[in-house]
C-alpha cells in the first residue's frame, strides 16, 4: 500500500472518528461515557500506547475522568489524582493553555514523570480542553517510545479536545439554565410566604379582631332585636370573609409548611380533602425547604384533581427518601384518563418540578385511577466533569 492511500485511509479514519464523538456530544451522553468513548477513538486514531483524560483540581493536582489502553488496564484509572510537577505535560498544559508534548520522560524530573517511566511511557502529547475560556482540563496521548509523535499530531489530538469542550460547554449551558430556573422558583417561593406572612399577620389579624368586636358588640344587643340579626348576619358574612382568606393564603403557602414542615402540611392537607387520603410520608421533614415546598403543591394539585374530576373513593399519598432523590406519590381509584398536557395545573407542576432537577410522572389508564409521581434528585454533587450534576 503506497503512502498516499495510507494517508488518504488514515485521515478517513480520524474523521469518522470524529463523527462518532460529534453525534456523543450532540445527543448530550453523560460525561463518564462521553470521555471514555473520547479516549478510545483518540488511541484508536492515533495508535498510541494509552490515552486519558484530566481535570484540574488545583494547581498542584488533577484528577483523572477518561482512560484506555491498547492492552490491559490504563495506567492511571479513571479517579486516580495525579501531581502537577516538573515539566511534566500536565503541568506545561495548566502554565501555558496550550497544545505541549515532552519527548522523553527520561530527561524530567518529578513524582509524575517517575510514575510515567515506572508505567513503561516514554513520551506524551497533550491538549487543552477549556469550559468558557478557562482552562479546563486536557486530554494526553501517551507512547513506550521516546520521540513518537509526528508532526501534525498536535492538531489532531486538538480537534477531540475541541469536542469535548463543546460538550462541557453544552453542559455549562443546560446547568447554569437549571441553575437560573431553581433561582426563580426559590424567589417565587419565598414571594409566596411573604404574602402569606402579610396576610396572617395584616388582613385576617384585623379580621378575626373585628369579628371578636362584632361578638361582643352582639351580646350587649337584645336577642331578639332587629339590629341583632342583622348583626348576626354580617358576622356569619365576616366569618365566611375570614375563612376564603385563610383558604386564599394556604393556596399561596401553607403556614404550616414553614412552622412545622412536610408531614404536618401533608396531614393537615388530607384533613381537607374531600375523599378519604391515607398517609405514607415518614421521613418527609428531610427533604431540603425547596424539595419539601414543590412536593407540597404537588399533592395538593393531585387531590384537587381527583376531587374534582376522578371520581374517587379514596387516595394515597406516599412520600418515599434516600441518599439519591425523593419520590412523591399521590394515586386515587378514580376514573383515569387524565391528560397532563389538557390543563395547566399538571402542567406548572411538571415545569416546577423539572427546575430543581426533577421529573413529573402521570399514569392514569382509562378506568384504572390516576397517579401522579414526583422524583426530585437530591444528590446535588458533581460528576465527573465537574460541572454541577
Amino acid at each position: 500500500m503506497d503512502t498516499d492511500t495510507e494517508r488518504l485511509e488514515s485521515l478517513l479514519a480520524e474523521q469518522a472518528a470524529l463523527r462518532r464523538v460529534a453525534i456523543l456530544v450532540a445527543r448530550g451522553t453523560p460525561a463518564p461515557e462521553l470521555f471514555a468513548c473520547v479516549c478510545e477513538e483518540l488511541g484508536c486514531v492515533l495508535k498510541v500506547k494509552s490515552t486519558d483524560m484530566i481535570r484540574y483540581e488545583r494547581t498542584e493536582s488533577a484528577v483523572v475522568v477518561g482512560a484506555w489502553a491498547a492492552h490491559g488496564a490504563p495506567a492511571f484509572p479513571v479517579g486516580e489524582r495525579i501531581p502537577v510537577d516538573g515539566e511534566t505535560v500536565t503541568a506545561k498544559l495548566l502554565r501555558t493553555g496550550r497544545t505541549q508534548r515532552v519527548d522523553d520522560y527520561n530527561d524530567v524530573a518529578g513524582e509524575l514523570a517517575a510514575r510515567l517511566r515506572d508505567a513503561g511511557i516514554r513520551s506524551v502529547i497533550g491538549a487543552p480542553i477549556k469550559v468558557s475560556g478557562q482552562l479546563w482540563g486536557g486530554i494526553m496521548a501517551t507512547s513506550a517510545q521516546p520521540a513518537s509523535f509526528p508532526p501534525g499530531t498536535d492538531e489532531r489530538i486538538g480537534n477531540f479536545a475541541e469536542l469535548v469542550t463543546a460538550a462541557l460547554a453544552n453542559v455549562d449551558a443546560r446547568e447554569q439554565l437549571a441553575a437560573s430556573r431553581a433561582r426563580l422558583v426559590a424567589a417565587g417561593d419565598e414571594a409566596r410566604r411573604r404574602i402569606e406572612r402579610d396576610l396572617h399577620d395584616g388582613a385576617q389579624q384585623r379580621l378575626v379582631s373585628l369579628a371578636l368586636n362584632l361578638r361582643l358588640i352582639q351580646s350587649r344587643m337584645d336577642a331578639g332585636s332587629e339590629a341583632a340579626a342583622e348583626l348576626e348576619a354580617a358576622r356569619i358574612q365576616l366569618d365566611e370573609a375570614v375563612q376564603e382568606l385563610r383558604e386564599l393564603a394556604r393556596g399561596i403557602h401553607p403556614s404550616v409548611l414553614t412552622e412545622r414542615g412536610l408531614e404536618a402540611a401533608l396531614t393537615s392537607l388530607a384533613k381537607r380533602a374531600s375523599v378519604p387520603v391515607e398517609l405514607d410520608v415518614d421521613g418527609a421533614d428531610a427533604l431540603p425547604p425547596g424539595a419539601q415546598t414543590t412536593a407540597y403543591f404537588v399533592a395538593a394539585e393531585a387531590l384537587t384533581n381527583a376531587a374534582k374530576h376522578a371520581r374517587c373513593k379514596r387516595a394515597v399519598v406516599r412520600v418515599h427518601v434516600d441518599d439519591e432523590e425523593a419520590v412523591i406519590e399521590v394515586r386515587d381509584d378514580g376514573v383515569g384518563g387524565t391528560d397532563p398536557a389538557s390543563g395547566s395545573g399538571l402542567r406548572g407542576l411538571a415545569d416546577r418540578v423539572s427546575a430543581i432537577g426533577g421529573e413529573l410522572e402521570v399514569e392514569s389508564p382509562e378506568g384504572a385511577g390516576t397517579i401522579v409521581r414526583a422524583r426530585i434528585a437530591l444528590d446535588v454533587t458533581r460528576d465527573a466533569a465537574g460541572i454541577p450534576a
